[in-house]
């Protein structure tokens, strides 16, 4: 039992280093103007976990699943605070990214409101579906105005996180099951040139 509990402690851990990890490269990319972060996206990232951080401290939540929700919403407000310091890094927003934003407001309102644990956390994926999407069709469109190495890194790290979900009920693993996907579309969307190139025949 002390093993087990140890093991999830340290995919916790290696998850969490990972995260910041992939969040420092980003930052990287947008001090050097070479990734522009949709402001949306990664502003809306950072509202409902930090949120719900407050909620888990407030509540006497379990510290090591606190933690991992704090650096979910921590590490996307420092890559939308350091968009601002390159103007290269700026990405022009559209109504549609506003529309997207407003909604997953919205969602995340709702997500505050509802007293039914599973019908709220279906609404905080909606929300953070809404903020991820404007992101998922830039990457598309415009892959060179992103940092994939930190989807990747995100995708690896949600796949740590799977072994520690004691009971595989929406409680506690519709959040994690949204990342996984989530993060495996902007990796395709950004690695989709490199990874369906075309064969060139002679």
């Amino acid at each position: 039992m002390i093993f087990s509990i140890s093991l999830i402690h340290w995919l916790v851990i290696i998850s969490s280093i990972m995260s910041i990890g992939g969040s420092v490269v980003y930052i990287r990319d947008t001090v050097l103007g070479k990734a522009k972060p949709n402001r949306i996206t990664w502003f809306l990232w950072a509202l409902a976990p930090l949120i719900g951080t407050g909620a888990a401290i407030t509540a006497h939540a379990d510290l090591w699943a606190t933690v991992r929700v704090f650096l979910a919403g921590f590490m996307p407000l420092i890559v939308f605070v350091f968009s601002f310091f390159n103007k290269h890094s700026y990405w022009k927003l559209t109504k549609f990214d506003y529309l997207c934003g407003i909604f997953s407001l919205i969602a995340i309102i709702l997500w505050l409101i509802i007293d039914v644990p599973r019908i709220a956390i279906l609404f905080a994926v909606i929300g953070d579906g809404f903020a991820a999407l404007p992101t998922l069709i830039k990457g598309w469109k415009y892959p060179e105005t992103e940092s994939g190495l930190t989807f990747v890194l995100g995708f690896i790290g949600v796949l740590l996180v799977l072994p520690s979900i004691p009971v595989w009920n929406i409680e506690n693993s519709a959040f994690q099951i949204y990342l996984l996907i989530v993060n495996f579309f902007l990796v395709v969307s950004i690695y989709r040139k490199k990874l369906f190139k075309p064969k060139v025949t002679i």
